[in-house]
Formats: structure tokens, C-alpha cells, sequence
């Protein structure tokens, strides 16, 4: 008989889940999504209701990796806050089920699996499309994702200089005192995005926030933020001048505006270019259009479950 679900808090996962151990199950999960074989990954598009009294959403994603074992599902509730809001933008939970019986053998806190896996799979995309030699990073926003960004960016690459830019500058200098490296903060967007090699997008806003104009040919762009049909960070001319890149060319026809709205033609899936599939055209300018999955969320889960099996065994 099953026992109780073991409950696993943030500071756990935190301690748990390192970038090292989990950028090649991504990688693998990537590749397995785009063969589109049940049996490594069954994932429908998340299922989002809203909760227009508090201007936010309500999304179920769940997950079934059957040849690995894995059903997942993640509960995440995210909001449109007005620039000085104390509220959350984002809160998730984490659901591990034993696929044959049914129950539930983990709950744990999503935030901390959610920012991670979401900038490893930034990070994945970069190493595969960015051009070598890259020197600059822009991160556009000061928030908690964008602090994920810089530590598994800075952790992966070597850039030469790393800007930030958000409407707040107090939000830039607090973001300042929270990194871990050095870090050119911009007066900016545009001064920010002006010759960057790099430049990822992890904002609130819902209007174009990156422009074409300004960004260098054979730029790599990774564009977080804008995860409803309605929300845009970058305008129409860099979404058709660049080859657009996905996690799931499902999810993207249906929830980003960036790509909606601006009528780009979607190029292929990063687990294209893993399996080989699609090629990455790292001389021209690319965006990967990152919407999160399940499946990265399941096979985050299974890692921090397995890591905190091993280390109750030694206690």
C-alpha cells in the first residue's frame, strides 16, 4: 500500500535541483517531445482558465513520459501586476503521481522548477543557436526569472559584459546587489540591446518591449515573458526578419502573441535541432520563442524526488 505523498519545500528543491545535473535531462526531454511518439511523451497544451478579479490565470500542465515512468502535473497561477506590486507574478505547484497505481508520491513547490528549468532550457537554446564567440548578454527585466537567467547564462558561457535594463531603477540596482558577477546596468532598452550578441526577454509587459531595429543581425534571442494570444515583447520586424524557434509549435500557435499576432512562421521545435531534424542557423538572427512545458516540469520533478530519495537513504 502506498504511503503518504512526501512534501518537498522550497528550500529543499532549491538544495536539491543543480543546473549541472539538469540541462542534459531537458535536453533529452526537448528531443523526445518533437519525435511526437507516445510512448516517450504524451503532453496536451496546458489548460488555462481565468481569474479576471484578480487580472491572472489559472493553468493545469500535465505530463506522461511513459517509457521513463513519469506522470507529472503542474498547478500555476500567473498574474498581469502593475509594476510596484508586492504580489507574486507567479506561483506553482508540482505534482509527482505513480503512473501505475494512481497516487500521488510528491508535492512540491513549482517556483524554484519553474525559473530553473525555464532558464535552462534559455540557456539550451543559446548554446545551439547563438553564434560563437558570443561577448554581450542583455537580460531585459529584473525579476525573478531574469535572475535565473544571469546565473545559468553566466554560468554556461563566458560573456564579456552582461546588461540589464527594466523600467525601475531600483529594480535594476536591486537586481544588481543580487547577482553574483559583474553587470552594466543601462539607462535603456535600446542602449541595452545595441550590439548585444544575446539578449533574453523576461518581462511583464504585454506590449513590444524589443525592437527589430535595434538588435544586431545574427543576434540570438531568447523570449520569456508575453505567455498569453494577447501579450507581446518584441515587434513585428524582428519577428519576421529572425528564424523563430519553439519548444512546442502546438503551444506557440496558440498562446504567444509574439508569434500570433506578428503572423511569424515558426522554423522548428529545439528538439528539432537536438534530434538533428532542422538545422540551427546560428549566422542568421533567431528567436526562441519560450512558452514552458510539462514535460520539462516532470522531468525536473523526477530529478528533485530522486535526489531527495538518495539523500534520505544516508540519513
Amino acid at each position: 500500500m502506498a504511503g503518504p505523498p512526501v512534501i518537498i519545500w522550497e528550500h529543499e528543491v532549491k538544495r536539491l535541483l543543480h543546473y549541472k545535473e539538469l540541462i542534459p535531462r531537458l535536453e533529452d526531454a526537448l528531443m523526445k517531445f518533437s519525435k511526437r511518439e507516445n510512448a516517450d511523451v504524451i503532453q496536451p497544451v496546458r489548460i488555462t482558465m481565468p481569474l479576471q478579479k484578480h487580472n491572472g490565470f489559472m493553468a493545469l500542465m500535465p505530463a506522461y513520459m511513459e517509457n521513463d515512468g513519469i506522470l507529472c502535473s503542474k498547478f500555476v497561477c500567473f498574474y498581469k501586476r502593475e509594476e510596484a506590486s508586492t504580489l507574486p507574478a507567479v506561483q506553482a505547484t508540482v505534482v509527482l503521481l505513480d503512473p501505475e497505481y494512481g497516487n500521488v508520491k510528491a508535492v512540491m513547490d513549482g517556483e524554484v522548477i519553474t525559473k530553473m528549468r525555464t532558464a535552462a532550457v534559455s540557456a539550451i537554446s543559446a548554446k545551439l543557436l547563438m553564434r560563437p564567440g558570443a561577448e554581450v548578454l542583455t537580460i531585459l527585466g529584473t525579476g525573478k526569472q531574469a535572475l535565473s537567467h544571469y546565473n545559468v547564462f553566466t554560468e554556461m558561457f563566458s560573456f564579456k559584459e552582461v546588461r540589464v535594463w527594466s523600467h525601475r531603477k531600483q529594480n535594476m540596482e536591486k537586481f544588481g546587489q543580487s547577482v553574483s558577477g559583474p553587470l552594466t546596468i543601462c539607462n535603456s532598452a535600446e542602449e541595452a540591446v545595441r550590439g548585444a550578441d544575446v539578449i533574453v526577454t523576461v518581462t511583464r509587459c504585454t506590449e513590444p518591449v524589443l525592437f527589430g531595429q535595434w538588435v544586431k543581425p545574427g543576434a540570438h534571442i531568447a523570449a520569456v515573458g508575453a505567455c498569453r494570444p494577447t501579450w507581446r515583447e518584441l515587434d513585428d520586424v524582428l519577428m519576421k526578419e529572425a528564424v523563430v524557434y519553439v519548444d512546442s509549435r502546438e503551444g506557440a500557435m496558440v498562446e504567444s502573441g509574439d508569434i500570433i499576432l506578428s503572423g511569424a512562421e515558426v522554423f522548428a521545435e529545439l528538439g528539432d535541432v537536438i534530434n538533428g531534424t532542422k538545422p540551427a542557423h546560428r549566422e542568421k538572427t533567431t528567436v526562441f520563442k519560450s512558452l514552458g512545458m510539462a514535460v520539462e516540469d516532470a522531468v525536473s520533478a523526477k530529478l528533485v524526488f530522486d535526489q531527495w530519495k538518495a539523500n534520505s537513504s544516508q540519513t
